[in-house]
């Protein structure tokens, strides 16, 4: 789970002359399900609007079985119109093998507190 912050002024990407525009707004990290990458209490900057979403990506998202519940994931791959998403930490399951398909609302670009940088890791995505 986590709490999420707009922080740009007209927060939705935006259309101007063709193009989108991108947003970004603030999100804090709840709970295990992204350890090792990411860890409760990690504040994090995403982006919405931009470049389309890759497997791989860490992403914030809603699942359309939980509207209620944004989280902090993996993106494994394109389904159904929306994103199958994991977390890193094997041992929690509210991911996509609980709730299916989900809809991303941006991706994290930078984990700003309490170790600056872009989160990485080597977990293997599994198809």
């Amino acid at each position: 789970m986590i709490l999420a912050e707009d922080i740009t002024p007209g927060a939705a990407p935006k259309r101007r002359g063709g193009a989108f525009v991108a947003s970004l707004f603030a999100a804090l990290v709840r709970g295990p399900s992204m350890v090792p990458t990411l860890r409760d209490g990690d504040a994090l900057l995403v982006l919405r609007g931009g470049r389309p979403i890759r497997p791989g990506d860490i992403v914030v998202a809603t699942f359309r079985a939980r509207p209620d519940l944004l989280v902090v994931k993996r993106a494994v791959r394109a389904q159904d119109g929306g994103w199958w998403i994991r977390g890193d930490n094997e041992f929690v399951t509210d991911d996509s093998r609980a709730y299916g398909v989900a809809d991303v609302s941006g991706r994290v670009v930078f984990r700003y507190w309490p170790r600056p940088g872009r989160p990485r890791s080597s977990i293997m995505l599994d198809n």
